[in-house]
Formats: structure tokens, C-alpha cells, sequence
């Protein structure tokens, strides 16, 4: 398995990841209503669901492109740099949305989508 499809698989966990950190230590969560819960919460935690509804949003465009730029067999070399940049953007991403940094965390967010759509590049 290469690495960038490691990479897949990481984006594939990030917004469970996220999901965990809004919900760690409140006692309020209920799991019989938990989109109701968070409607209720603030802070941190409802940026962690934010943001994992946007890792949910971009995973699909970045496994496609991936396997796409495979399939295509662009150097894999490439494939795996790209891919690795884009984990580290949407690892830089959360963390300014956690911290409430908006404008470097829209930066990351861009960065992730001009990698995504540079892998499409590399299989032209």
C-alpha cells in the first residue's frame, strides 16, 4: 500500500478524531440525541464539529483525486508528496479552527484544496 493511500485512510479518520474532541469530558452529551447536543454547545467544541463536518465534506474530492492520480500512474512519488501535504493542511486546519484562528485556518483550508486538485494535475 503506498503512501498516499495511507493518507486516504487518515483523512477517512480525521472527522472521528474531531468528533471525540468535541464530545471528551462533557457530561452533557446524550448519544440518543447527539445532533441536538450539538446545537447546545459552544467554544472549541462546536468548532471541533465544524470541523469535522468539512473533513467529512473534503474527504471524497481528496480519496478521488488520489486514486485517480494512481490509476492514471502519475509518479508516485508525487502522489505520495501531495498527499502527505494534504493531511498536514487539514491537520493545520483543525487546529486553527479548534483555536479559533480563522484566517491562517481558511489558508490551510485552501492549501488542502490546491493539493487535491493538484493530484488531478500530476494524472493529466
Amino acid at each position: 500500500m503506498t503512501i498516499a493511500f495511507w493518507c486516504v485512510l487518515l483523512a477517512a479518520l480525521m472527522p472521528f478524531v474531531l468528533a471525540g474532541i468535541s464530545k471528551a469530558g462533557d457530561k452533557t452529551f446524550n448519544n440518543r440525541r447527539p445532533r441536538d447536543w450539538y446545537e447546545t454547545v459552544s467554544g472549541y467544541r462546536k468548532r471541533a464539529w465544524w470541523a469535522q463536518q468539512n473533513s467529512f465534506e473534503a474527504f471524497p474530492f481528496f480519496a478521488a483525486a488520489v486514486i485517480i492520480a494512481h490509476v492514471a500512474e502519475a509518479n508516485q512519488t508525487t502522489i505520495d508528496v501531495l498527499a502527505i501535504t494534504f493531511i498536514a493542511a487539514r491537520i493545520a486546519y483543525a487546529t486553527c479552527y479548534l483555536a479559533d484562528i480563522h484566517l491562517v485556518r481558511s489558508l490551510f483550508w485552501l492549501l488542502g484544496l490546491g493539493v487535491t486538485v493538484a493530484l488531478f494535475i500530476v494524472a493529466a
